[in-house]
């Protein structure tokens, strides 16, 4: 079941009533799991770009789209190979700014995963 999200601020998303203060990942089965930043920081040396490693354990079969908080300012963004495996397994991505972002999640239907920046 897909969990509501009741809000973001700079630093935190609560979910259910649960305060995070990292980033998170929701899966399909509404599940929230802690992102594994560390799969782009490696990369990049900066969790603000998506690599193709993280795009791959944030996709799940069957997902038909991806909504990806990009931060409360906007600052993180998917690198082109990210883009294009999400693309390659028809998986559309919405990457708003974290507040638009959790407003789309939370009307959006069908399979969907989510993964939220939740700082810059």
């Amino acid at each position: 079941m897909k969990p509501h999200i009741d809000a973001t601020k700079f630093g935190s998303i609560t979910i259910e009533g649960e305060i995070y203060d990292y980033d998170v990942l929701i899966r399909l089965s509404g599940k929230v799991k802690k992102r594994k930043k560390k799969l782009s920081k490696k990369i990049f040396g900066t969790s603000h770009i998506l690599s193709v490693e993280e795009a791959e354990h944030v996709y799940e079969e069957d997902a038909e789209c991806l909504i990806f908080g990009t931060g409360q300012y906007g600052v993180a963004k998917l690198s082109d190979e990210a883009s294009e495996f999400f693309r390659e397994k028809g998986c559309k991505v919405e990457a708003l700014p974290t507040p638009d972002a959790v407003r789309t999640y939370n009307k959006a239907t069908g399979k969907v995963v989510a993964l939220f920046h939740v700082t810059c």
